[in-house]
């Protein structure tokens, strides 16, 4: 949580960034935390997945004015500070611990909702008010989860959910394999456990065999927010070796049953 917070307040904090973030700055500067001992330099990286998952919000609020989002293991977050039209709701899904501290910097409202709980505590399917549309987040947490416990949840939305959208973040299965066996992101950090891990070529097929409700699949746009591998992504992941070594940000549409 703290990790991801790091990564997009270094961007919104750069004249160049991707991402406008005022709350995440607040909140990153009211954190008495050494992130940069911690986790060393930002990158960026995770700043333009939520630019990105901002921008596809965006668009479905256009349609779904009053929509319902869910953000699964939400963290410290701002996303709903950053795309809120005024009539639109939200329900933030995390741990107690997790919700304690979001609550701290981000209270919640009549419209912003908090529910400390698990993401696989199906509870939370029961809050949401499904009438004018549903999209669901799940920013940084299907990795963490067992293979067999992604489809079960993924099955279980489409299934409770038919015409919604989802959008989630995936690694490949050989960073998978190294956080597995202990992945040093810096000599006072090692990355957590990511035991579900899947290929940019596999990912479509996949989802289409777990649910018969899916429709469009759709890679979004998730690449370094500057550099030498920003100006040269979308050439090499022409190339197969390339496409399936990176991670992939996905958005599924579901068909209404």
């Amino acid at each position: 949580m703290l990790l991801v917070l790091h990564n997009r307040a270094g961007e919104a904090n750069r004249p160049d960034g991707v991402l406008a973030d005022p709350d995440s700055l607040r909140i990153y500067e009211a954190i008495n935390y050494d992130f940069a001992h911690r986790f060393g330099s930002s990158d960026g990286s995770l700043a333009v997945r939520a630019a990105e998952i901002d921008r596809v919000l965006r668009e479905w609020l256009v349609d779904h004015p009053e929509g319902f989002v869910v953000s699964l293991g939400e963290g410290l977050e701002t996303q709903v500070r950053r795309v809120d039209n005024g009539r639109m709701r939200w329900l933030s899904v995390d741990l107690p611990e997790a919700i304690r501290l979001r609550e701290r910097f981000i209270p919640p409202t009549d419209r912003f909702r908090h529910l400390a709980a698990s993401a696989l505590d199906r509870a939370w399917m029961n809050r949401v008010e499904a009438s004018s549309g549903v999209f669901i987040i799940a920013q940084g947490l299907f990795m963490y989860l067992e293979a067999a416990a992604v489809r079960r949840l993924f099955v279980d939305i489409a299934d409770r959910f038919p015409g919604a959208e989802i959008a989630f973040d995936v690694v490949p299965r050989w960073f998978s394999r190294l956080t597995l066996l202990g992945l040093q992101r810096t000599p006072n950090y090692r990355l957590p456990p990511m035991p579900w891990g899947i290929n940019c070529d596999e990912i479509e097929a996949t989802l289409r065999r777990w649910h018969p409700l899916v429709g469009t699949v759709e890679l979004l746009c998730y690449r370094m927010p500057r550099g030498v591998f920003h100006d040269l992504d979308p050439i090499l992941r022409l190339n197969p070796l390339f496409r399936n070594a990176v991670p992939n940000l996905v958005h599924v549409r579901l068909h209404c049953a």
